[in-house]
């Protein structure tokens, strides 16, 4: 991006990590969520959240379409969370409850293809907290009509974190040009 800076028309407002707990991740999260809520009356320009998550030793980049409204964590989370077969909404029912992306992921997948990243589509945002944040922040954009993706990556040992930016400026690009 500092090379070439960002593609045209889009603006970066803001990037932020959050904790890898589930409950701990919410309070950044919605204030990142809620912060492009007031500009939207001020700015015509489509509102995307992008989110990124280690993907465990996946050798290509995944994107995915949609989040269950399940917080199973195989694991403890880093706050010692460890729910199983929780809803992460309850107003939205049970486990099963899926919410998926507005975004053409089938095409934005081509799209990195044709520039020679190896991605695919995906199904599952997994059982951790890149599900729970992804189905958060799903339920927030069809809230606010605004676009929400998730993309897992690969470690930095199996796609160097040089490649990984490169292919997150791809991304981008191929955000921006969305009709």
């Amino acid at each position: 991006m500092q090379e070439k800076g960002l593609p045209q028309g889009l603006r970066l407002r803001s990037c932020n990590v959050l904790e890898t707990a589930g409950e701990g991740a919410l309070a950044p999260l919605y204030r990142a969520l809620e912060s492009a809520v007031p500009q939207t009356s001020t700015n015509s320009g489509r509102v995307i959240w992008v989110h990124f998550g280690v993907g465990g030793n996946s050798p290509c980049f995944a994107v995915e379409k949609q989040a269950v409204n399940e917080a199973s964590f195989l694991c403890p989370d880093e706050l010692g969370w460890e729910p199983m077969e929780v809803p992460i909404i309850d107003s939205d029912g049970g486990i099963s409850h899926v919410r998926q992306t507005t975004l053409p992921v089938d095409n934005i997948v081509k799209a990195l293809a044709k520039t020679g990243y190896l991605a695919r589509t995906s199904l599952d945002a997994g059982c951790f907290v890149c599900n729970y944040v992804y189905y958060h922040s799903l339920r927030f954009a069809e809230q606010h009509g605004f676009d929400s993706l998730f993309v897992h990556v690969p470690p930095f040992e199996t796609i160097n974190k040089e490649s990984q930016m490169k292919f997150v400026a791809c991304l981008l690009d191929v955000l921006a040009s969305l009709p």
